[in-house]
């Protein structure tokens, strides 16, 4: 019987039982493997990144050649300080992002062929204060801004599509007064395109409320920055329409643009939030230009529109670099009316109902509009300007050429100049800030300038003659009429040969007031004016009254009194005297007084006390320093320098200014050559006493005896 024996047991090879638990462990993490696990990882990295808690609820990984990751439920909280926000900073429902690793592991280039964002929304916050909430920094303020030198260029990567699907994004921006939400969405690359971003927005921006639409290229082609960027974008800010269509070349190099730029609107002052230009008020507008840009400045050039009546157009050249932006501009117009461009003198274009009644009941004759210093602050700039025809309903002119510069808030008028016929009025001034007033000097020039072509609007004017002189002013204020308020300087004015008179005081007066003068002169209708001379100082906001000389053929007249622009009332008395033997009875006297907007004219006390004018009587008249400004004026050959020499050289008797108005039963008298001072009855060196001052009289006096002396001629 044989045994059979017990064969021993194979034993397993250790290599071949790690192999085996390593292919076990292997199938079981691929049956349970889940990327949920780096969940807690990717959340702690991307809150310390951030600066702000950051979660995401799922984590999924497609690996492959192209290996695509997304995320669900993204959410990102905001900033420390901006924790009582009801709303997350930013939120998706899913983000996926797909990498090529294949081109990265053999050629180092990152490619991305996808980042696709479902649902995503973001809250954008700043303050007033500086804090933000798109800093990513611990305390949420901007990082500091570090040297050129040190900062390193940052390169992207090739982005195939960026894809937004029913995005939202809510910006609050306190320093812009800007609240706004904007729907995005993006439509998907389509033969050589590579898709397009649509952007709606709605909300208020500057206080306004504010609609844009914008269709522009994919946001990779901007990034990609291979071919020219297309642009359509429309925005309606309050009242301003303003659209942009175009395309941008090499955006990130700042290469320069092809853009068609749109303005339209009621007023050009409403663009500043738009543009960070400060322009004054304009009557309505709409302009079109071509937008381009460099490096170093954005240049709005040939542009052409309308501004009111006005045709404008030219090139504005802006360095936003500098601090303040500098604005380098050089305008033209065809034809401007003057109205068009009050605003740029303190006045109200097209005003409104209330401010006609506001100043229907204000005495204020002159622009009381503040200039508005911080927004001068906001920009310096140079500007010329060229029209090459202006005119108004009152003041037609042939053209007009200004230069200014704005500098740290100040003004310096270079020239602005019109062209008048042969003439010129020129004027230039500098406006200097302090505080919240402009402490400002200016001056004005009369050359030659043709008063027919001055008054060829007003129809019928047969007004005729030549102006010359000049104005000047210094005087700390906010406005043309606070200057004036406050102004020393004065102005010296020649008329020379000025026809018809009956032509030119009711359209330089006013019909009614230039009216009643005319009838107070009684001087014969039609009459000729010779010479008309006016030398008027201003002292801290009052005109007196050096000279004042309205010389006919028939007859002189001198003015003597005071213009306040304080209170914008006047004070004034003229008289007038023949030349020679008296044919018809000339009033003599009488007063302008009251409010410069409607002042009342009453006859003198000469004129109720006398039946006839004195003849023969002569001027005392100290103008000789007025015969350079005369000459420079209207020419050498003007009468109204022959005038002056006349009266200087052979004075007559007569009455001195400061005492027309107020004498009764007049007699000749000797020459004083100060009028201004009262005579102490001293005698003078030729043995004659010096004339008496007389009373004054009150215009309730003057009335009461005029209505007694129309009783007593019935």
């Amino acid at each position: 019987m044989t045994e059979t024996t017990k064969q021993p047991k194979p034993k397993r090879h250790p290599v071949l039982i790690t192999l085996g638990a390593i292919l076990l462990a292997i199938v079981l993490l691929i049956v349970f493997w889940s990327w949920d696990w780096f969940v807690p990882l990717v959340n702690s990295r991307a809150t310390a990144m951030l600066h702000r808690k950051t979660t995401i609820e799922h984590l999924h990984v497609a690996l492959g050649r192209v290996t695509t990751v997304k995320v669900d439920g993204l959410k990102i909280e905001q900033p420390k300080a901006f924790e009582q926000e009801k709303n997350l900073f930013a939120e998706a429902r899913e983000v996926a992002v797909s990498v090529d690793v294949w081109s990265y592991l053999w050629h180092r280039t990152l490619h991305v062929p996808l980042i696709a964002l479902d649902q995503p929304k973001a809250d954008i916050l700043a303050r007033k204060n500086g804090e933000n909430n798109y800093s990513f920094t611990e305390d949420g303020k901007p990082a500091p801004k570090q040297d050129e030198k040190d900062q390193s260029t940052t390169t992207l990567p090739d982005i195939g599509e960026l894809r937004i699907t029913d995005g939202n994004l809510h910006v609050k921006h306190d320093p812009l007064q800007a609240d706004m939400q904007m729907a995005i969405n993006t439509t998907p690359p389509r033969d050589k395109s590579r898709g397009t971003i649509r952007v709606d927005g709605k909300g208020r921006y500057a206080q306004q409320p504010i609609t844009a639409h914008f269709i522009g290229g994919a946001v990779l082609s901007f990034v990609a920055d291979k071919e020219p960027y297309p642009v359509d974008l429309s925005v309606q800010n309050g009242p301003t329409n303003a659209t942009l269509k175009g395309s941008i070349t090499h955006p990130l190099e700042l290469g320069g643009a092809q853009l068609k730029l749109h303005f339209a609107g009621p007023d050009m002052s409403l663009l500043y939030p738009l543009t960070g230009v400060p322009i004054p008020r304009t009557p309505a507008y709409a302009i079109t230009g071509n937008l381009d840009y460099t490096r170093d400045h954005i240049v709005f050039r040939q542009f052409e529109g309308k501004m009111g009546t006005s045709d404008i157009g030219g090139t504005i050249e802006v360095d936003p670099h500098k601090k303040p932006p500098f604005v380098q501009a050089d305008l033209h117009s065809k034809q401007v009316n003057l109205v068009d461009l009050g605003g740029f003198i303190g006045a109200k274009p097209d005003k409104t109902k209330a401010e006609e009644k506001a100043d229907a009941k204000s005495n204020t004759v002159l622009p009381d509009t503040p200039i508005n210093i911080p927004r001068l602050n906001a920009v310096n700039a140079h500007v010329t300007y060229h029209g090459a025809h202006i005119e108004n309903q009152k003041l037609p002119l042939d053209n007009i050429d200004a230069e200014f510069f704005v500098q740290d808030g100040a003004i310096d008028l270079k020239r602005l100049n019109f062209a008048v016929g042969k003439g010129t009025l020129a004027s230039s001034a500098t406006l200097k800030p302090d505080g919240k007033l402009f402490d400002t000097t200016a001056r004005i020039d009369f050359a030659r300038i043709d008063l027919a072509r001055v008054m060829q609007a007003t129809a019928g004017s047969k007004a005729q003659g030549i102006i010359g002189g000049h104005m000047t002013l210094k005087a700390k204020g906010n406005s043309i009429a606070s200057l004036m308020a406050a102004g020393n300087g004065g102005l010296t004015l020649v008329l020379d040969q000025g026809g018809d008179i009956t032509a030119i005081l009711p359209n330089v007066l006013g019909l009614q007031l230039g009216n009643a003068v005319l009838s107070a002169l009684g001087l014969p209708a039609h009459t000729d004016i010779r010479c008309f001379i006016a030398d008027m100082p201003l002292k801290n906001g009052i005109v007196s009254t050096n000279t004042l000389l309205l010389e006919t053929g028939e007859a002189r007249t001198l003015g003597h009194g005071t213009i306040n622009f304080r209170n914008n009332t006047l004070d004034y008395a003229l008289t007038t005297r023949s030349q020679g033997p008296t044919i018809a009875s000339l009033p003599g006297a009488f007063h302008i007084n009251g409010p410069i907007k409607s002042p009342t004219v009453l006859p003198g006390a000469e004129i109720l006390g006398r039946a006839a004018a004195a003849t023969g009587l002569g001027f005392v008249f100290p103008p000789l320093a007025l015969l350079p400004t005369i000459q420079f004026g209207v020419g050498d050959k003007s009468l109204c320098s022959r005038a002056v020499q006349e009266v200087n050289t052979n004075p007559a008797a007569g009455i001195a200014p400061g005492n027309l108005s107020h004498a009764v039963g007049t007699k000749k008298t000797p020459s004083v050559k100060n009028p201004s001072k009262k005579s102490d009855g001293k005698k003078k060196p030729n043995g004659k006493p010096a004339p008496q001052a007389q009373k004054q009289m009150t215009p309730d006096e003057i009335r009461a005896a005029w209505n007694k002396k129309l009783k007593n001629q019935k």
